[in-house]
């Protein structure tokens, strides 16, 4: 056993002379002969250089892959717009050894769809133009209403309330229609101007609580706040575009909430320095099938009995988005649905 230790023990020593040689000699040719060795260095260094070419080009395309999902490519010629659909494909062939492949480039396929953009175009502008032309009309219809209800003007009879209850109700649908309408249309031509300042995320809820009390009493619905007793942080948020969809969300879970029942508006601060806003209500669910498309334009869930013009949660999303945070839900069936809307501290 001994020997056998000190023949490894001798081993050792004999590799670290060896190597200790080795490195000398090396230094003294370095030395001597510095341009043998200089040559070596800038290929290296070419090398590295070209490698980082190509790794700063795979993240281009990469990025432009995941950017080409969400825009089409603009081109201006002969004093047109015309729009491209724009796909990569990566050019490969077998390497130095037969085996790997290598990438040599890639192909950029384009895809006309100026004439589909174009009938988007005429879309949105429709009915942003309807929804303007619409309001007008229903505020002049909302303006008589509070004429008629005037008691100087004279009493109304039972049936009279009863109709003009009815004509108030559905006015007051059409009018936030036509805003959802206006709303969207705003999204989807790119012409959403956000105007930021310091807001309390206390402030958010108690407007949306306000703007949903009606509501609220109407079918009895108790609304209950949770927010934490400890200070939390501040948003730089368009207060008006994120009050709206805290309100919107809420008058969501009251309409699906079975009479004399609760939803909870609240907010907490994340330990990753987010603020998350959130809603929850305990009516039927949503099915998980569903979860994704609802916040679709015009989606409603299969079903559904309570009116509504599938707009609400499309515009939410659009709207959080816009200030680089997200909305999400968590739903069970028989157990009720929370949607959490996650912002930058």
């Amino acid at each position: 056993m001994d020997g056998l230790f000190s023949f490894l023990f001798c081993g050792l020593i004999a590799v670290g002379a060896v190597l200790i040689i080795s490195l000398t000699i090396l230094r003294i040719d370095w030395a001597r002969h510095p341009e043998k060795y200089e040559k070596d260095v800038e290929n290296y260094e070419k090398e590295q250089y070209w490698k980082k070419k190509r790794q700063d080009k795979e993240a281009a395309i990469k990025k432009a892959k995941e950017k080409e999902k969400k825009e089409p490519l603009k081109i201006y010629a002969d004093n047109k717009e015309s729009f491209f659909q724009v796909k990569y494909m990566s050019i490969s062939q077998p390497g130095k050894d037969g085996v790997t492949m290598e990438k040599k480039g890639y192909v950029i396929m384009l895809k006309n769809i100026t004439e589909f953009k174009e009938l988007d175009s005429a879309k949105t502008t429709f009915i942003s133009t309807i929804s303007h032309e619409l309001k007008t009309p229903i505020s002049a219809i909302m303006m008589s209403l509070q004429l008629l209800e005037d008691q100087r003007i004279g009493a109304l009879n039972e049936e009279q309330e009863d109709l003009a209850n009815s004509i108030k109700e559905n006015s007051e649908r059409l009018l936030n229609i036509t805003g959802e309408l206006l709303n969207m249309t705003q999204v989807e031509s790119g012409k959403l101007q956000l105007k930021p300042k310091i807001t309390k995320p206390i402030e958010l809820i108690e407007y949306a609580i306000k703007a949903n009390r009606v509501q609220a009493e109407k079918f009895n619905i108790q609304i209950e706040v949770e927010y934490p007793e400890d200070k939390i942080g501040k948003l730089f948020v368009d207060s008006e575009k994120i009050a709206w969809v805290l309100t919107n969300l809420l008058s969501n879970a009251i309409r699906y909430s079975p009479e004399n029942g609760r939803v909870v508006i609240g907010a907490r601060q994340t330990d990753d320095g987010f603020i998350e806003m959130f809603v929850r209500d305990f009516g039927k669910g949503i099915d998980p099938r569903y979860h994704k498309s609802i916040f679709d334009h015009y989606f409603r869930v299969p079903g559904t009995k309570v009116q509504g013009s599938g707009l609400g949660l499309s515009i939410s999303r659009d709207f959080v988005e816009a200030h680089n945070g997200t909305l999400t839900v968590d739903s069970k069936l028989g157990e009720g649905s929370t949607f959490v809307m996650r912002l930058k501290a």
